[in-house]
């Protein structure tokens, strides 16, 4: 064995948003850094597997319906096909970019990254193994595991066959299937679905709850339920399980608990995700991972030993890349400064992805009754919205939830194009101290005309006026 040790302030494990996060918020506070990645190329799952790659195939796909079907341009559009290979010449060429600007990060900030898989040897020793089997010996102050996650996979289903996949593998596909299975709704499951039908794959959605999403406000669920199944026309199954999974030359059978039977040409497993911990030595020095190999750590993203932190999705919730490169962040700044705001991330966005997009933050209409506090509800829908006619993008709305007595704002949603974008508006003024957050901020304020922010305008009106 080598028995070299090169020594670091802080060795970050994983190259993900977590890990970029951390390393280079410590590098910015004169630490040294180093970031341990097993694979050949830093970026983590988020860059190479997950977010990246899957928003940049839904991207093209958007693309392509519109120019189908704009009402503006010449008939013969409706023929634009697209195929597999235009869809991941396309994805690989943002994951390039991706990577490259990745890189240029850690070298300016003068981040090592060493390549090779880590293990824990004693609470401030791993041993890193490259491509070559050669192992190395680390030694640091501080360690951040920011490994990610993996799709689940139970063991008696066939993932080596090309016909199952999982969110990892869909985009190694050969060729665009005539129907897919999709086994599993939550937001995976859901901006996969939604993408496949819009290029004209027949889809079939099997959730294994009883309605679509269900962390969202009901109405956004509701609404994203109506739209897939009568305007798209996906079969949606609703509060089914999996009994086993048949694969044949050229189709495979998803056999369910109630006895019903579903046929496609491939399977993508989207039914949850499990920690990167394997392998990593960690029981071995006292860290304990749960069933799906996370770690728990505590309001300091810090393990049960203190100079080792987690975060990421490693920890669990919420498995948000923006979540984790803000919890890298924060790890970083309490191993350099001896605090952390985490506060900070309390209350974080959440993008969905689909054919309309779907955002949201704060709470919902049934978490304010639960708690018996005296809402108010405002809707702008976009079909009413001069810009929304205009772009043709008519279908969703813009949902404000504020306080009946302080006005403060308590919950945004959105469902529709740009939703993602949109909620940023709202955001802003949401997280402002009082009396700041205040719905009249938007009754009050002069938006550009015509343009899908003056959603919130009418959404401000449309609620106050029920006061």
């Amino acid at each position: 064995m080598d028995t070299l040790k090169t020594h670091f302030d802080t060795l970050v494990i994983g190259s993900g948003p977590g890990g970029e996060g951390a390393s280079i918020q410590l590098a910015k506070a004169g630490k040294s850094v180093a970031v341990v990645e097993k694979s050949y190329q830093v970026g983590g799952g988020c860059t190479h597997f997950g977010t990246i790659p899957s928003k940049a195939f839904i991207e093209i796909v958007r693309q392509t319906t519109e120019i189908r079907t704009s009402h503006f341009l010449d008939r013969g559009r409706h023929l634009l096909k697209v195929t597999s290979a235009d869809l991941l010449t396309g994805v690989n060429g943002v994951i390039d970019r991706q990577v490259r600007e990745r890189e240029g990060f850690y070298e300016r900030n003068g981040v090592e990254i060493i390549e090779g898989h880590a293990r824990f040897v004693d609470p401030h020793s791993v041993e890193i193994m490259d491509q070559s089997g050669t192992p190395r010996l680390y030694t640091a102050d501080h360690f951040v595991i920011a490994t990610g996650s993996h799709p689940y996979r139970p063991d008696d289903i066939d993932f080596n066959n090309p016909r199952v996949v999982d969110s990892d593998t869909i985009l190694q596909m050969s060729e665009l299937p005539a129907t897919i299975t999709v086994y599993g709704a939550g937001v995976i499951g859901c901006e996969y679905a939604s993408a496949f039908k819009d290029i004209g794959v027949r889809v079939n959605l099997v959730n294994t709850r009883k309605r679509l999403l269900e962390f969202l406000d009901e109405e956004i669920s509701n609404a994203l339920s109506y739209h897939m199944r009568d305007e798209k026309g996906i079969l949606v199954r609703q509060n089914e399980e999996y009994e086993r999974v048949e694969v044949k030359d050229d189709e495979v059978i998803l056999h369910l608990k109630t006895g019903k039977v579903i046929k496609s040409e491939m399977l993508l497993w989207a039914n949850g995700r499990s920690g990167n911990s394997s392998g990593m030595g960690l029981e071995e020095i006292g860290i304990e991972t749960d069933h799906r190999g996370n770690i728990d750590v505590n309001e300091t993203y810090q393990t049960v030993i203190p100079h080792i932190y987690a975060v990421g999705d490693i920890v669990g919730f919420p498995n948000l890349a923006s979540a984790a490169y803000d919890q890298g962040r924060f790890a970083g700044t309490h191993i350099a400064e001896g605090c952390c705001e985490e506060r900070l991330v309390s209350d974080i966005p959440t993008g969905i992805y689909t054919s309309p997009e779907i955002s949201c933050l704060g709470r919902t209409e049934q978490e304010l009754t639960e708690q018996s506090v005296p809402y108010e509800v405002g809707h702008s829908f976009f079909r009413h919205l001069a810009r929304g006619q205009i772009t043709t993008h008519t279908v969703g709305m813009l949902k404000l939830l504020f306080h009946r007595e302080t006005l403060e704002i308590l919950g945004i949603h959105c469902f529709g194009h740009n939703a993602a974008e949109i909620l940023h508006i709202g955001q802003a003024i949401m997280s402002q101290p009082k009396p700041y957050n205040n719905v009249k901020y938007f009754i009050n304020t002069t938006f550009n005309y015509p343009t899908m922010a003056e959603a919130y305008r009418v959404a401000a009106l449309n609620g106050y006026n029920r006061l």
